[in-house]
């Protein structure tokens, strides 16, 4: 199992994993991934299974820190405390001076802005009254845009500001579940909790599961299933079939083509084209939980096969394994001595879809320089962003940006708009739209002053 190693906890977490506290990491993995995985039906490691390797260490980081905050009765003792005691003779002053920084350190929703890749960044606190903050942070820094957000405990050792190792980044839906669910928690007393919990710096100290779970089901909710199992009107697992017929010497495609209209099922859809229509059967459709691949004709007529003449082949193409024995069978049987012995393909859905991804035309670009391919967009960029100050705007209530900074809560709302166009434009990785700068509009409204 990959675990946090920032500033070498190696020894601390050695220390967690035996004895005592080894009942007590286990109870606060346990709270910060049980209701999610158990709301999931999933077992713990199946949890980190879905969320991969790296997520797998950041979560575990994240339950591992907020241990390190913790008191437990009835002497009010503390892991870091009893491993420094114990143990800290083997410590480094460094290593020690963050240890004891985590143990008072609280996970918040941050707002980041200011990013330098590979330095530093600048946090906006989002569920307190805080001024922002400067963090010395390499590697974060260098996936991290403007006006992201990100769950994290930031830490003071030796008079420099870093942040912890469980971070978790945080899309513009989840942060505002995140930020309504914490002030609804604040706003209102409860006598059973414990502790004040309008006090937001005690709210927080106990509020770490809350950012996890919050966290874990926008992340589940995102994830790829992969492909939708699917049946066809039959209720068989679709596979592709597609049967070919050679001629015979001497026969014609005239031939074919006058035998297959003669046959009761085939309807032309052409020269050489025939829809090979089936019974609808609803009353006998098995349910089989899976969805349903269901080809018609304009008037709800069910299509049960396709056949076409191609040059010296008449070809039956058929969605499934039944259907192809099936139409193999009756095909073969009303053309007679016109057609040959066939031959079949099979080829599953992923196997289609790869074909046609494989098979589709690649344009060629003309080779612009990137320096000209930035200043074009840059300025289409500019020329639709001047007019789109004075339109309505569906994120603004279908109000234009400059009608709405006309008051104050106006202006907020504008701020974080062009805050989500920033970061969009930001995150579009080895794209020239990721160097445009948006100072101008910033200024153009007159609320550079809440770029912040």
């Amino acid at each position: 199992m990959s675990k946090p190693t920032s500033n070498d906890l190696s020894g601390l977490i050695k220390y967690a994993s035996r004895g005592t506290w080894r009942d007590c990491l286990d109870e606060w993995l346990t709270l910060h991934l049980g209701p999610v995985a158990d709301e999931a039906g999933l077992e713990q490691d199946d949890l980190f299974e879905m969320v991969g390797p790296h997520w797998e260490g950041t979560l575990w980081g994240c339950a591992f820190e907020d241990l390190l905050t913790q008191e437990f009765e009835p002497d009010g003792l503390n892991i870091v405390d009893d491993y420094l005691k114990r143990r800290g003779w083997n410590e480094k002053a460094p290593h020690k001076a963050y240890m004891k920084a985590l143990r008072y350190a609280v996970m918040s929703l941050y707002e980041v802005s200011e990013v330098v890749p590979g330095q530093s960044m600048r946090l906006r606190d989002l569920l307190r009254e805080a001024e922002p903050v400067t963090v010395h942070e390499r590697s974060a820094t260098q996936s991290l845009a403007n006006w992201d957000r990100i769950a994290a405990r930031i830490v003071t050792v030796n008079g420099r500001q870093i942040i912890s190792g469980g971070l978790l980044p945080f899309g513009l839906e989840a942060s505002a579940t995140l930020i309504a669910a914490f002030h609804d928690m604040a706003s209102k007393p409860d006598p059973d909790a414990g502790f004040d919990v309008t006090d937001r710096a005690q709210l927080l100290r106990h509020s770490a599961p809350m950012f996890t779970a919050m966290w874990l089901h926008d992340f589940l909710g995102k994830v790829d299933v992969g492909m939708p199992e699917l049946v066809n009107s039959d209720c068989e697992d679709l596979e592709f079939h597609t049967i070919i017929f050679p001629l015979t010497n001497g026969v014609t495609q005239k031939q074919a083509i006058a035998r297959l209209d003669a046959h009761p099922a085939l309807a032309a859809a052409g020269n050489k084209f025939w829809n090979w229509l089936a019974q609808s059967d609803r009353k006998n459709r098995r349910k089989t939980g899976k969805q349903a691949f269901v080809t018609t004709m304009d008037d709800g007529s069910p299509v049960f096969a396709n056949v076409e003449i191609k040059g010296r082949m008449v070809t039956l193409a058929v969605n499934s394994a039944g259907r192809a024995a099936k139409g193999r069978a009756e095909l073969a049987a009303h053309l007679g001595n016109l057609v040959g012995t066939p031959l079949t393909e099979i080829r599953t859905l992923e196997q289609m879809l790869a074909d046609e991804a494989t098979q589709r035309p690649v344009l060629d670009e003309p080779e612009i320089p990137p320096e000209d391919m930035e200043r074009i967009v840059h300025a289409m960029l500019t020329r639709e962003y001047i007019k789109v100050l004075d339109e309505p705007v569906p994120m603004l209530g279908d109000k234009s940006p400059r009608q709405l900074v006309k008051t104050k809560a106006g202006r907020t709302k504008v701020a974080e708009w062009l805050k989500i166009l920033e970061n969009g434009a930001a995150r579009a990785k080895n794209d020239p739209m990721a160097t445009y700068s948006f100072i101008w509009m910033w200024e153009d409204l007159g609320i550079a002053e809440l770029r912040i």
